[in-house]
Formats: structure tokens, sequence, C-alpha cells
């Protein structure tokens, strides 16, 4: 679960959008008010709010988001309860509150609005509120046995780290495989194989490097690993046709229908190596 928070000025415009029915909307949680639309519930916060002229930002606004798997098992009971931890973790408890839930997108989540003007004219604290705000989200799910953001991470982590090695090992399958003497045949050969490569061209039309596209991820080279930056690549394409006749050939490009050339570092890269190996050549003779 995610939660969101900020003080904001707009309070009547902030309360429509929550009370909004082409959202679906419905209000799960209300407190220490009485009015029956966005207009009332306004004047009812503006009459709490002149006690404090001083504050501007004298709306507290919330957006709590449960995971998509979680939202579509929790009942209005269950958000009702949702709203009233979070304003208990956030030491918002007496003080007028409105929260509305929208099920307009597959993702349910609550818009709660609360008076930063306490009943004795006292303004709360906004300090660091966004980070306040996930920490009592936080807390609450832990409570509810809702799935935390620590959680959601660790599996996304968890099932990018295997996306990673997937694609590299259909890497070095295809050049295995195939030993691709040009960028072309590579990204040919990666297809054969179930991985879409992607380059990426700047506004000089170079190519500087590429993006591998596997089951609904889109990823840079480095991020797959760092052997698969655009210049390692194509340090190990050269080693098959020659690292001369690699980047000689590799000056214009045709690229997925396109002609490109090659960025300014990945030649630099490609040609360091070469000039590496034939002074270690010419040192073994």
């Amino acid at each position: 679960m995610i939660g969101k928070g900020k003080s904001i000025s707009h309070t009547s415009a902030s309360i429509a959008y929550g009370w909004n029915q082409e959202k679906n909307a419905e209000i799960v949680f209300k407190q220490h008010l009485v009015g029956e639309n966005p207009k009332e519930i306004t004047k009812e916060f503006e009459v709490v709010q002149a006690q404090n002229y001083h504050c501007k930002n004298n709306t507290l606004s919330f957006v709590i988001s449960p995971t998509i798997k979680d939202g579509e098992k929790l009942g209005k009971n269950d958000l009702t309860k949702i709203c009233q931890k979070f304003m208990q973790e956030m030491n918002l408890k007496e003080r007028q509150a409105i929260a509305f839930v929208h099920r307009d997108k597959n993702h349910v989540h609550i818009h709660l609005y609360a008076n930063r003007i306490d009943f004795k004219g006292i303004a709360f604290k906004d300090r660091l509120i966004g980070i306040r705000s996930q920490r009592a989200a936080e807390a609450v799910a832990t409570q509810m046995q809702l799935t935390t953001v620590k959680q959601v991470q660790f599996e996304k982590e968890f099932n990018l780290k295997a996306i990673r090695s997937e694609i590299k090992q259909r890497h070095e399958l295809t050049l295995k495989q195939l030993k691709p003497m040009s960028f072309q045949h590579y990204m040919d050969g990666m297809a054969r194989n179930g991985v879409k490569v992607i380059p990426s061209i700047n506004k000089a039309n170079k190519v500087q490097g590429f993006r591998f596209e596997f089951q609904g991820h889109n990823l840079k080279g480095s991020e797959v690993h760092r052997s698969m930056t655009g210049g390692n690549i194509g340090k190990q394409l050269a080693q098959y046709s020659g690292a001369e006749k690699f980047i000689k050939q590799s000056k214009n490009l045709n690229l997925l229908g396109k002609t490109v050339e090659l960025s300014a570092n990945m030649l630099i890269s490609i040609a360091k190596t070469t000039i590496k190996k034939t002074i270690t050549r010419r040192i073994g003779y």
C-alpha cells in the first residue's frame, strides 16, 4: 500500500474532485462533518480554519493506494478501517475529515481530506508529510495484513533479476550460435531467441546504445549487465569479423531500415580493444 500526502489551499476543488461521481466515488469515512455535498463540507472546514488566518495551505490531502490485488478484495468496511487507522497513525484523530474511494480504474484508491486546523485553531505541522504519509500507510498495511511497498519492491527486484539473467543468457546464446558480424545480424539473432533489441538513437542520428525488450520489460543494456552496453556488444561482435573491418562498416549502419552511425564513444571503446590486442600480440612476438 502506498500513501502520499501534502498541504493544499484549494479545499473546495479537491473535495469536489473526491466526490466526483464519474469516478464512481463513494464516501468511506466521515468525521466531525454533517454536510451533504462538497460546498457544505468546504464551508464547515472554513469555519474552523477561520481561527488560524496565518495558515494558507490549511487542508491536508492524502491518497492511499492498496495494491491492485488487495484492492479487489477490500469492501467498504475495510476501506473505512484503513482511513481510521491512517488518521491514528498520522495523529489526526480529532479533526474534520472525509474520504472517498475511487473505483473508476482497476486500481482502487482512497482520497482522504483532513482539516489542517484543529478545533483549538492549531495547525498540524506538515514537515516531511510525504514521508510520514508513506510510513503511516506501511503501518496500516502491516496491521491489516495487506501488501506493503517493501514487499512490492522485493518482488519487483526478484522478478527483474530473473529477467536480466534470462536476457543475458539469450545474448550469450546468440553470440555462440550465430557469431554475428554486424549489429543488424545480432539484432536479428536476438529476435529469433525471443528478445527485441532496440537501438537508442540520439538527435545527431547516432547509435549510443541498445535497449532490450523481453516479457513486458524494457531495459537498457547497462541495466541487464555491464557487458551489454553498446560499446561492449560492439567489442564482442568485432572479434568475428575483425575490429578494423567492423569499425569501417559501422560508420554507416542500416538498422531497422534507417541509416545511422555509431556514437564516438562506442567507436572509441571498440577501437581501444583493437589497439590493446594488437599491442599484446606484438609484445608476444
